[in-house]
């Protein structure tokens, strides 16, 4: 409970850098752009930022420039940019270095060309964007232009997850046989009028956490489906601009290595007698041929998770571990988040440092492409492509 109450302080309370690194930080930090004033944005960006001695809270951008204005006076950041125009004269400030985009989701494409375009480095939110044509089309450009371009898994830079891979991948536990993954949220987190409930925006439970889902399946099966077998979706209500918006979806994915991937989200699990709100479902759980191993809070493991291995077989016990920090590690705090140990990869890559794990571009596209297959196969169809058109002359 001590070391729970450590870690809930200092999440919302990080340890201001030491004086010495004010200096270091003039002279090798990277400048970040917002784009928008998202609700994320200070667990994602502005908390982990006061720990980083490279990186800096320089712009962000609005419609309203007022709000950006306050925003910014909250948050931190040096400059703000509002009205019509504040996205692109965000992107245009010669003095940003990095874009960070959390955008709704069917906005990701057209804002993260536009800033690979005015030369800057992206931490794109997830999932990256609606298609798997158009994730594709942004890390081309990225290439093209040597920027590095992140999806924000946030939950594949803890020391949490890359502990129940290592288990897998050791064969303490043979082959792997199932993976089951849920996440689900209670009844208002999306409210009515809630961009996730935007089919035009990108919306729908698929989108939101089922794609943390999928990407939790693949990632530790290390291999890629082969195939839906089943997939339902409820739309989120019966009026006809939800038609295609789901709320809540199960899915069975057959994977390489004969892998059986059981999924489901749910964006708002109604609460139990219509009053008491239901705990979120937060878990993954690997069924392998000599043993099972299952872990509790995959998502923001940092508040706090456990992990519970089963091998079979005489004298075999069951035992329970947490992963705050990597063993050994020269970076790394116990109360690190998700997101900081995500920010400090990132800032990594794009040093030129060879960060401690990474979310390839392969990974991004792959991910949208079975996202993609769960919405064919369960018939609510993919999300809008953008109508943003990307001309290579433009360069």
């Amino acid at each position: 409970m001590g070391a729970f109450l450590c870690r809930i302080y200092h999440i919302s309370n990080p340890p201001k850098l030491e004086p010495t690194n004010h200096t270091e930080r003039k002279l090798k930090a990277l400048r970040f752009g917002c784009l928008g004033a998202a609700k994320i944005t200070p667990a994602v960006l502005v908390r982990p930022a006061h720990t980083h001695s490279e990186v800096v809270l320089y712009a962000v951008a609005t419609r309203d420039a007022k709000r950006a204005e306050a925003y910014a006076k909250e948050h931190g950041f040096q400059k703000s940019y509002g009205g019509e125009t504040g996205y692109q004269d965000l992107i245009d400030d010669p003095d940003v270095d990095v874009v960070y985009n959390p955008l709704p989701n069917g906005l990701h494409f057209e804002w993260t060309m536009k800033a690979l375009k005015g030369g800057k480095h992206v931490l794109l939110e997830k999932p990256a964007t609606n298609t798997a044509a158009e994730a594709a089309a942004i890390y081309a450009l990225a290439g093209r232009k040597n920027l590095v371009v992140l999806e924000a898994f946030h939950y594949r830079f803890h020391p949490a997850v890359q502990r129940v891979k290592a288990i897998l991948d050791s064969g303490e536990l043979g082959a792997i046989k199932n993976i089951s993954v849920d996440l689900t949220a209670p009844e208002g987190t999306a409210p009515e009028g809630d961009i996730r409930w935007s089919y035009d925006l990108g919306g729908g439970s698929t989108m939101d956490p089922g794609c943390y889902t999928v990407n939790v399946l693949r990632y530790l099966a290390s291999s890629n489906p082969t195939a839906v077998l089943t997939a339902r979706a409820i739309p989120y209500s019966p009026r006809p601009e939800h038609a295609q918006v789901d709320k809540t979806f199960w899915a069975t994915l057959a994977l390489e290595n004969d892998i059986i991937g059981e999924l489901h989200s749910n964006l708002s699990e109604p609460k139990i007698f219509g009053i008491i709100p239901r705990m979120p479902k937060l878990q993954a759980r690997v069924q392998c041929e000599k043993g099972s191993v299952e872990i509790f809070n995959f998502l923001i493991p940092h508040y706090y998770h456990y992990i519970t291995v089963k091998p079979k077989g005489k004298g075999k016990r069951r035992r329970v571990e947490k992963a705050y920090t990597f063993k050994g590690a020269a970076k790394g705090e116990e109360w690190w988040t998700t997101y900081r140990y995500q920010l400090e990869a990132f800032v990594d890559k794009v040093q030129g440092r060879t960060p401690q794990t990474w979310v390839e571009p392969e990974d991004t596209i792959a991910n949208m492409k079975w996202v993609e297959a769960i919405y064919a196969k369960d018939g609510f169809g993919s999300r809008p492509a953008s109508k943003y058109v990307y001309h290579e002359d433009a360069e």
